[in-house]
């Protein structure tokens, strides 16, 4: 198991920065810039994840999480990817924008029917409606629906349902795919998750952002 802090990761960072610019020293710590569009797409997206993350940001990802999701969505090349517990459609949208271009797709569940009615016109009113399908009813039920492969899984639902989420998704994922786990820091996640992604030697994890709700991300490896 490898936890990495991400404010030791940037501390590291600024430090190196800092032994050859004058401008870091003194600063100690470095900071990402906003989201920048590089697409109309990509603006109006941005657009709508400001919105919710100012209205209806429920029970969801920070930022700094949904831009992880973002990063590694589109850096493995993802074309389906699978969100246990959709929310008001935040987290979803940070996926979409990753899967948007890599010509991918999402599916994404939610049990609560208020919030999924909300995720729908947010998927809408960004433009990712063909994008994302999203289910209405209990995962745990639904997910035995999903045929794979899958790149990348996104649990941030039931805290104690995520071993069995895991259980009955990881023969889907790909070797190379991704199960991220969010909420590893706080509240605190269920042992037998942690447990279960640290020590099968098929799998490497590592935890990020544990200064905040902190991140899971493991590894289905590809010799395994």
């Amino acid at each position: 198991m490898i936890r990495i802090s991400r404010r030791a990761l940037l501390g590291s960072l600024a430090a190196l920065l800092g032994s050859g610019s004058a401008s870091a020293q003194g600063r100690g710590d470095v900071r990402e810039g906003p989201p920048l569009a590089a697409s109309a797409q990509e603006q109006r997206l941005l657009d709508v994840l400001a919105d919710v993350g100012r209205n209806q940001r429920y029970l969801s990802v920070p930022e700094e999480d949904g831009r992880l999701l973002r990063v590694l969505v589109e850096s493995i090349g993802a074309r389906h990817a699978v969100e246990i517990g959709t929310g008001t459609g935040y987290s979803g949208l940070w996926l979409a924008l990753g899967l948007v271009g890599t010509a991918g797709r999402l599916t994404t569940f939610e049990i609560d029917r208020r919030r999924h009615a909300m995720a729908r016109e947010n998927f809408s009113r960004a433009g990712v409606g063909e994008v994302v399908t999203a289910v209405l009813g209990d995962a745990h039920v639904e997910v035995k629906r999903l045929s794979g492969p899958l790149d990348l899984v996104f649990l941030d639902a039931d805290k104690e349902g995520y071993l069995d989420y895991l259980t009955k998704l990881r023969p889907l994922v790909r070797p190379g795919g991704l199960v991220v786990a969010h909420n590893m820091a706080s509240p605190p996640p269920d042992p037998a998750y942690v447990r279960a992604v640290t020590t099968d030697p098929a799998l490497e994890t590592v935890f990020l952002n544990m200064h905040a709700a902190g991140v899971g991300v493991t590894l289905k490896k590809r010799y395994a």
